[in-house]
């Protein structure tokens, strides 16, 4: 007999940050597996035109306002979400947002606010969700961490340390819900194009970007798309009970070289 009894086929998916993005990407390729989907996040029409294509292609899909930064607005959208399409199966933990600065210039309450979404964001939703999971002896809930956790960036205010945090949250996590059936888990992007950060004045990034370079973190130009950490976490949802993805790190594979001319068969 095996081990786990199998995910239900019904898997009932949150997620937050949905408007755009990673958030985005990973409710467009959870829909495409059949997967029911809750798109949460404050731009609601814009995740009710994504929740419209689901539905247009034949899935199930509502938007609702999420903010993280809101413990009632987290309550909310948990319970909607739950009455609308059944209880979470999958959690993708994903709002957020990046205000670029060095961390000792940053305004106090910027940094604060940064954290708030990032960090204490993401514990109101597994405070919110995981309980109930328990009781189900089930559930998969995803944090998108950053590879910044493993190697801090100069010049990006207080994301580093949100991050940072929100990564060790998710570790702890997994040693607490240890023989729950609840897995926690972490897709870890590296450098991804997404719409976090795009609206910074050309006088901010490329300084930043020169610090980058400075301490060799920018090894090259290629970013990756958001759906290849989409891609990631429909891997780490999608992994058979039993065994359990804790940490998926996605990099974006560096431009090809130039073959040298002198090489080659017969030279």
């Amino acid at each position: 007999m095996p081990r786990f009894e199998p995910h239900p086929e019904r898997r009932p998916v949150l997620i937050a940050g949905a408007s755009s993005g990673i958030g985005a990407a990973s409710a467009a390729a959870l829909a495409e597996l059949g997967h029911p989907i809750a798109l949460g996040a404050r731009r609601v029409d814009v995740c009710e035109t994504l929740a419209e294509k689901i539905r247009a292609d034949g899935g199930e899909a509502v938007a609702l306002r999420l903010d993280v930064a809101d413990a009632a607005s987290v309550d909310a959208f948990v319970t909607d979400a739950e009455k609308a399409l059944g209880p979470a199966e999958i959690v993708v933990s994903g709002a957020g947002d990046l205000e670029f600065g060095h961390a000792w210039e940053m305004d106090p309450e910027t940094f604060l606010h940064q954290v708030q979404v990032h960090l204490v964001g993401a514990q109101r939703l597994a405070h919110r969700v995981i309980p109930g999971m328990i009781e189900r002896r089930r559930g998969d809930f995803i944090f998108i961490g950053s590879d910044c956790a493993d190697s801090p960036r100069p010049a990006v205010g207080a994301y580093n340390a949100a991050k940072t945090g929100l990564e060790a949250m998710a570790r702890q996590l997994r040693m607490e819900l240890e023989g729950t059936g609840v897995r926690s888990s972490i897709v870890r992007p590296g450098a991804t194009q997404t719409g976090m950060g795009m609206t910074a004045a050309p006088e901010v990034v490329g300084p930043m970007l020169e610090e980058w370079v400075h301490w060799g973190i920018a090894r090259h130009p290629y970013f990756l798309r958001a759906s290849d950490i989409a891609a990631a976490v429909v891997a780490v949802a999608g992994t058979p009970r039993g065994a359990h993805l804790v940490l998926v790190e996605v990099q974006p594979e560096a431009p090809l070289r130039k073959q040298d001319s002198g090489t080659g068969e017969g030279s």
